[in-house]
C-alpha cells in the first residue's frame, strides 16, 4: 500500500465530534491520531467570541454515557427547565419545556465540554492528539493525510470532523449545498451581580424582536453568555459605542442594564455566521484509504434547536455501532453510517430553521402561549400517546427523521377524536330536541 496506512485511523478535527469519536475508537483498540489546526485549547484557552453556548439534551447525554462522561459533564452544566421570554413591552413569562415541568436541557460551555472530551481522549490508550497541525487535504489513493506545512502522514481511514468549512470535504470533491442566513451572531456577557445570577439561572432567556433576537444561557460562574442574532448589515451599522448602547437601551433595555462591558464586548467579539450544510455523499473510497465526513463537515445546522452537538454525537455513536455490525469492515460500516444518518440530519436541519422563526417571533405571542399550554395539557392527559415535537427532539432519542411522521399520526388521531366527539354531541343534541 503506497501510504502504508493500513487500518491506521486519522481524525481531522479535535472539536466535540472528533474528540468523542477518538475515545470510542480508542476503546476498540484501534490506533487513532487526531489532527487539529488550533493549539491545544486546554493550554491556550478558547477562542474569544467564537461559539454559542451548548444545550446538551437526551441525545448528547446518551452519547456521553457511552464513554463514562455523562455525570461528569452534568456537573459542568446548569439545567434549564424552560424559556424565560422577555417581551419588548410587558412582564417576562416562563414557558416550561416539558408538560410536567421537570425535564431540562443543560447549559454547558463549549470549551468545558471540549476539554473534558480531550482529557478523556488523551487518557485513552492508542489515541494520539496532534495540535497545530493544519490539514490541507487527503490523498485516498496514496493513503495519506496532506498538511499545509508538514510532510504527508499515512492513514487507511480518514474521518473528517473539521467543521462546516471542511478542508477534507473540499479536497475529496464531495458535494455540499451551503446556505447562509442573512443573520449573523455576536456573543456578549451578563456578569454576576452581587455575587449571584443577574437573571433566573433555571431558564434559557429569550428576547424575541421579530427580525432579531437575543438569548442568554447561564454559566457555572454565575454569568450568562448572551448571543445577539441580527442581520449582518445591521450588526455592522452599530460601529460606535454610542450606537451600540443606544440600540440595546431601545430594544433590550432590561438586559442592557446588566451588561457593563456591552460596548467593549460588541467591539471585540467577531460576528459569527449561521450556516446550513447539506452534503452528499459523506464517504469516498480510494485505492488505499476510505474517508467519511462527521458532524458539521457533513451537516452543519443552525443552533436554534440546540441540537448541533447532540446530532454530531449521534454520528459518532452510529459509526461505532456500524463497526460492530460489520465486524470492523470500515468501508461497509461507513456506507451504512451515511445511509442511516443522512435522513436524520436533513430532518433536524429543517426543524432548526423553523425553530428560529418560533424563537424570534412566535414565543412572544399570547396565541403561541395558549397553544403551548394546550399542548402540555394534551401531553398530561394522553401521557406517552401524545408528545410534542420539542420533547421528541430534546428529551428522546427517537431518530429525527421519524418525528414528523409521529406528529402527523398524533394529529390524525386527535382530529379523529375531535370529529367523533362532535358527531356524538350532534346526535345527543338531536335526541334532546326530539324529547322536547
Amino acid at each position: 500500500m503506497a501510504g502504508d496506512g493500513g487500518e491506521r485511523v486519522a481524525i481531522i478535527g479535535a472539536g466535540l465530534a472528533g474528540s468523542l469519536l477518538a475515545v470510542l475508537l480508542g476503546r476498540r483498540g484501534i490506533p487513532v491520531t487526531v489532527y487539529e489546526r488550533r493549539p491545544d485549547p486546554r493550554v491556550s484557552g478558547a477562542e474569544r467570541g467564537r461559539s454559542i453556548n451548548l444545550a446538551v439534551s437526551a441525545r448528547g447525554l446518551a452519547a456521553l454515557e457511552e464513554v463514562g462522561l455523562r455525570d461528569h459533564c452534568l456537573k459542568l452544566a446548569l439545567p434549564m427547565h424552560g424559556r424565560m421570554v422577555h417581551p419588548a413591552d410587558g412582564a417576562t413569562n416562563f414557558q416550561p419545556y416539558s408538560a410536567d415541568g421537570e425535564r431540562a436541557i443543560n447549559s454547558i460551555g463549549r470549551a468545558d465540554l471540549n476539554r473534558s472530551l480531550l482529557d478523556t481522549a488523551s487518557a485513552t490508550p492508542g489515541v494520539t492528539l496532534r495540535f497545530s497541525s493544519r490539514v490541507a487535504g487527503v490523498d485516498l489513493d496514496a493513503g495519506t493525510v496532506l498538511f499545509q506545512d508538514a510532510p504527508p502522514e499515512p492513514a487507511g481511514v480518514v474521518l473528517a470532523a473539521d467543521g462546516a468549512y471542511s478542508a477534507v470535504r473540499r479536497s475529496l470533491g464531495l458535494d455540499a449545498d451551503t446556505d447562509f442566513l442573512e443573520h449573523g451572531y455576536k456573543e456578549l456577557t451578563i456578569p454576576p451581580r452581587n455575587g449571584g445570577f443577574a437573571l433566573d439561572p433555571d431558564a434559557l432567556h429569550i428576547w424575541p424582536r421579530g427580525t432579531a433576537m437575543m438569548i442568554a444561557l447561564p454559566n457555572l460562574d454565575r454569568s450568562f453568555t448572551c448571543t445577539l442574532f441580527w442581520p449582518k448589515d445591521d450588526l455592522a451599522a452599530l460601529d460606535t459605542p454610542a450606537k451600540v448602547t443606544g440600540y440595546f437601551e431601545r430594544h433590550y433595555r432590561d438586559a442592557a442594564a446588566l451588561m457593563p462591558s456591552l460596548a467593549a464586548d460588541f467591539a471585540h467579539n467577531p460576528v459569527g455566521s449561521l450556516v446550513t450544510v447539506r452534503s452528499w455523499p459523506w464517504t469516498r473510497q480510494g485505492g488505499a484509504a476510505v474517508a467519511a465526513l462527521v458532524g458539521d463537515a457533513a451537516h452543519a445546522i443552525v443552533p436554534f434547536y440546540g441540537q448541533g452537538a447532540n446530532c454530531a454525537f449521534e454520528d459518532c455513536i452510529e459509526i461505532d455501532r456500524c463497526l460492530t455490525e460489520t465486524g470492523g469492515d470500515w468501508a461497509r460500516a461507513l456506507a451504512r453510517y451515511q445511509e442511516r444518518r443522512k435522513p436524520n440530519t436533513d430532518a433536524i436541519a429543517e426543524m432548526a430553521l423553523d425553530n428560529f422563526i418560533e424563537m424570534r417571533d412566535r414565543v412572544a405571542s399570547p396565541v403561541y402561549r395558549a397553544g403551548q399550554a394546550a399542548t402540555h395539557a394534551l401531553e398530561r392527559r394522553l401521557a406517552g400517546r401524545y408528545v410534542s415535537r420539542y420533547e421528541l427532539v430534546s428529551f428522546s432519542t427517537m431518530p429525527y427523521a421519524e418525528i414528523p411522521a409521529r406528529l402527523r399520526r398524533q394529529n390524525l388521531v386527535l382530529a379523529g377524536a375531535a370529529a367523533g366527539t362532535a358527531a356524538l354531541l350532534a346526535v345527543s343534541a338531536r335526541a334532546l330536541r326530539r324529547r322536547r
